[in-house]
């Protein structure tokens, strides 16, 4: 091509460069070209589907991204043209072709370069170009090696920091010209990715690439031609050159690669395209210099390698973000890195990335090239969290854990921005509209604080960037819910998580009067956010980077869990199903801890189920977080098994002959122990609790407990008895109130039998088949009173006295009394056929007779004997193989009951004595309770054994030491 071609061309390559460019109203950040369009002679078919949302997942990480494609009517064009309509359709909806090429709000822009008229389009750009020198195809690879020349503002279009445009050039079917166009853009350093499987080209430069003997058998299959010996030599000439460039290519393989790999592979080969273009040219700049210096003739072959090596390293060892800097003449400055990082935040907000496809270099770029900036600068403690923000929001998992792994923390006036933009729906107004999503849910739970998370902040930013008038009362607001301790983001986070677990919170508000540690937030704050916005990965990395790991994870269990049902209840089916996965996630991990523990230090493996410790003002142990919450496989583990023997048994021998023969040696140990307690008393009511939450939930936690609701039964049935005995003074009535007082009294005595290893599973089967047997008295009750009442209408049909008499007259009962009998076999039929005397209750009425009351009865009959009866006895079935499968579980669940009640009360009838001086105790704790938390919360357990707290801190390590020799994560 002579020099006049050349000009010429790139004169119409700017040219068409400034058309887009003022079309579009911005400059990209990466640029694909897409290129495969040919006849085809094999009719192959291959997943189109999977390149289209692969392709838009890339171009939306990318940023502000141009396609480039022929916009021709074949098959790779027509799937980019239908891939780019999808984006839009499920971007703006209806609004889709409202949206303009121009319109902020489209990142992703369709450029159509072709030599043939077409018709305008309100969202795709068409230019259109000469066909001479070489043709469209010549024209285009002209236009992609000009792109790549060109400069961009990557971190914001204000800044003068620039880099080159990222571009890759993607290979989809093609011919032998589209071969050629591959070799010749990989010669100029332009990184290709293959799409495997889609056939042709693509698929012919792989096996070559693989298995080059077999490229004339292949090319034939897989073109469905006829190749001469130029055109296979041209065709061998053009794949030798991609093999030796071959480092720079990538492969997408659409049969087997998720779409989500695609932003990694095109991230990989770009940033390999820049390494290698400035390690050439470092090379070739120091091997000139070497023999410009050193005669040829004296110098050894060691000699100039061990020079020319050295000359390489010292001129590469600096990262390709900081040759930029150089290129731009920008000083590494403090304020210069700040500026450049936190810039990427006015760009574009991208979809939260899948952690398992991702890798340093997947799109956007912008991670890569921040992390090298600080890795230069080592800027990380002013700058760190900067990019650690950015890496949470997008769901950076890779950067997250190395971020955190150099010291770097998220400070408090992050977590606003962190909650506002990843918690908050943007679709809904929070005042206003109600929606499915986790905004809403948290709004039902305890609105203001819902409110300081997702809304206050977003709200106010708007109100600022307006500037209004009142923007001075915003900024207040935004300054409060980063740094006031009890208005802030982090102190409304952890009231909400103590709501919806029902704890009373503690310790809320911050007591640190170090400035540094009161605006850095620790992990706790980041885990907390991971749990409200549901990011499984990061939460497993903050969890193993916190203390207390085994009681820290069962309430990220139990909150999740809490958090699934509320979701359930808005009939929101998906995000309810994924939060119970992630709780029950944090408990399998939290029983691994507990296995590790056990087997390495039994000891205080069962001791560490009852270290206590505040995590989100929620102040508690890992068994009873577990007991409070039904974790019966928590509850009843190996270590719970261990920590409730020693309880029981306090800390004498775990068998009875030798417990009591213990009672002569250490006598206040066998008096004090649970065990002993439980001999000696049984059946009032517990008169303190270890339990910290709500006294309304321990009202309702106690009332649940099958064995308490007997108790109450009894007692109420008591209490009536004696008013109905002293006031009302009727005997019958009263004696039968005592009697039925004292037959719940002996059924509720059958608790007794409940620490029994073998009877203990058996009575909580019969408690279980009595919710059963409840629930089919509800169904039976309706059926018998609509049958009954079918019967008097038609035998008795003119009775009018329903309600006469006294209660215990009245007609309702003989009413219920014939059904009722049927279902156990008594049929009655002198009654149905109307051959019964005249009852006393019938006013002398005499029955009549009515065949229908015999058939209804016979399809009755029929429905009870068959169904009804049936179906309990398949319910007490089901209870059964359930209660049977986790007999184990439920029984260790019921002890722990009994134990932590038997460790607090006082035997009968000596609690009458004691029971004065508790109340007295507790009144005394009342009046002074604020200064006894003051201390508890300085002091930081100063009061305690100085032995007690290094074997706590001991048992913390090893939680913090078996969590990451199973995960491996730190």
């Amino acid at each position: 091509m002579s020099m006049d071609e050349c000009s010429k061309n790139n004169s119409n390559v700017r040219n068409t460069w400034e058309e887009i460019k003022n079309e579009v109203k911005v400059t990209p950040t990466m640029v694909f070209s897409v290129i495969g369009d040919s006849d085809s002679f094999v009719p192959r078919p291959w997943p189109r589907t999977v390149f289209q949302t692969a392709l838009i997942d890339a171009a939306k990480c990318g940023g502000e991204t141009w396609i480039l494609y022929s916009g021709s009517e074949q098959c790779v064009s027509k799937a980019v043209r239908d891939a780019y309509l999808k984006y839009g359709n499920r971007e703006f909806g209806t609004k889709n072709l409202k949206r303009l090429k121009d319109d902020t709000n489209r990142h992703i822009k369709l450029i159509s370069i072709t030599d043939t008229k077409k018709k305008g389009n309100p969202i795709e750009t068409v230019v259109q170009c000469s066909c001479e020198n070489g043709g469209l195809d010549s024209f285009l690879l002209e236009f992609e090696k000009f792109v790549s020349e060109q400069e961009v503002s990557f971190f914001s279009q204000r800044n003068d920091f620039r880099m080159p445009i990222p571009i890759a050039i993607i290979v989809c079917e093609g011919d032998v010209q589209t071969v050629a166009h591959t070799a010749e853009a990989l010669q100029h350093r332009l990184p290709v990715i293959i799409m495997k499987g889609s056939g042709k080209a693509a698929d012919l430069i792989l096996v070559y690439l693989e298995r080059s003997d077999e490229l004339r058998k292949e090319a034939g299959i897989l073109f469905g031609m006829k190749f001469e010996d130029t055109l296979f030599s041209l065709l061998k000439k053009y794949l030798e050159i991609i093999r030796e460039n071959k480092d720079l290519v990538g492969v997408f393989d659409l049969n087997f690669d998720d779409p989500l790999k695609l932003s990694s592979i095109i991230g990989e080969a770009v940033v390999s395209c820049w390494s290698v273009e400035k390690n050439l040219t470092a090379n070739k700049q120091a091997v000139e210099k070497d023999t410009t210096q050193i005669p040829q003739e004296t110098t050894s072959e060691e000699t100039i390698n061990s020079d020319v090596l050295k000359d390489s390293l010292a001129m590469t060892s600096s990262s390709i973000t900081m040759q930029q800097l150089k290129k731009n003449t920008m000083k590494l400055e403090k304020i210069t890195i700040k500026k450049l990082i936190e810039s990427y935040k006015k760009q574009p907000r991208r979809d939260v990335l899948d952690p398992s496809f991702t890798s340093p270099t997947s799109l956007p770029l912008y991670f890569y090239f921040g992390f090298q900036l600080l890795q230069e600068s080592n800027q990380w403690e002013e700058c760190g969290h900067i990019l650690l923000l950015e890496a949470l929001k997008e769901n950076r998992c890779d950067y997250v854990r190395v971020l955190l792994d150099r010291g770097v923390k998220l400070t408090k006036k992050n977590l606003p921005e962190l909650y506002a933009q990843t918690v908050t729906c943007e679709t809904c107004k929070f005042k206003k509209h109600d929606c499915f999503h986790m905004q809403w849910i948290l709004k039902q739970i305890l609105p203001p604080e819902a409110e300081t998370l997702c809304y206050k902040y977003a709200h106010a930013m708007k109100r600022i960037q307006r500037k209004e008038s009142s923007s001075d009362k915003y900024e207040d607001i935004i300054k409060n819910l980063k740094y006031d301790p009890n208005k802030s983001v982090a102190a409304s986070a952890k009231r909400l998580c103590c709501k919806i677990l029902q704890y009373k919170a503690l310790n809320i508000e911050e007591q640190n009067t170090n400035e540094e540690a009161m605006n850095t937030s620790d992990t706790s704050d980041i885990l907390l956010w991971a749990i409200f916005a549901n990011r499984k990965e990061i939460a497993e990395i903050c969890w193993l980077r916190g203390t207390d790991h085994i009681l820290s994870g069962l309430i990220c269990s139990v909150l999740l869990h809490k958090l699934s049902k509320r979701a359930l209840r808005v009939k929101e089916h998906c995000l309810s199903e994924d939060l119970e996965e992630h709780a029950k996630l944090f408990e399998q991990r939290c029983i691994k801890i507990m296995d590790g523990m056990y087997r390495e230090d039994t000891k205080h493996a069962a001791k560490a189920m009852d270290d206590e410790a505040v995590i989100w003002g929620v102040q508690t142990s890992p068994l009873t977080i577990a007991y409070e919450n039904f974790m019966y496989e928590i509850v009843a583990h190996t270590c719970s098994r261990k920590n409730m023997n020693r309880k029981w048994y306090n800390k004498l021998p775990p068998n009875l002959i030798q417990f009591f023969k213990s009672a002569f040696q250490k006598k206040k140990q066998f008096v004090t122990a649970p065990l002993t307690k439980y001999i000696f008393n049984y059946g009032v009511l517990k008169s303190e609790s270890r339990f910290r939450r709500s006294y309304l939930l321990r009202i309702k936690r106690y009332l649940n407990d099958f064995w308490n609701a007997v108790d109450v039964l009894s007692y109420i049935l008591l209490i009536l008895a004696l008013v109905v005995r002293h006031a009302v003074e009727d005997i019958p009535v009263a004696r039968r109130m005592f009697s039925f007082s004292l037959l719940i009294m002996y059924l509720r005595f059958l608790e007794v039998f409940l620490i029994n290893h073998k009877i203990g599973p058996t009575l909580i089967m019969i408690k279980e088949m009595l919710k059963d047997l409840l629930r089919f008295l509800l169904i039976a009750f309706f059926v018998v009173l609509g049958v009954g009442i079918y019967y008097h209408a038609n035998q008795y049909p003119d009775y009018q006295n329903f309600w006469s008499g006294g209660w215990t007259e009245w007609r309702i009962w003989d009413l219920i009394y014939y059904p009722y009998w049927q279902i156990y076999a008594e049929i009655n039929l002198e009654y149905l056929q109307a051959e019964e005397p005249i009852s006393p209750g019938s006013n002398n009425i005499p029955p009549q007779k009515d065949w229908s009351v015999v058939a209804v009865a016979a399809a009755y009959l029929l429905f009870a004997h068959l169904l009804l009866v049936n179906l309990v006895i398949a319910m007490f079935s089901y209870t059964f193989e359930r209660v049977q499968k986790n007999s184990e579980k439920l029984w260790w669940y019921e002890r722990y009951t009994a134990i932590n009640d038997y460790t607090w009360r006082i035997p009968s009838p000596i609690n009458l004595l004691c029971t004065p001086c508790r109340i007295s105790r507790k009144c005394k704790e009342i009046t002074c309770c604020t200064q006894d938390k003051k201390k508890i919360w300085s002091n930081d357990g100063e009061n305690e054994d100085r032995q007690t707290v290094t074997t706590k801190e001991y048992r913390t390590e090893l939680q913090r030491m078996i969590a990451c020799s199973i995960y491996n994560k730190i």
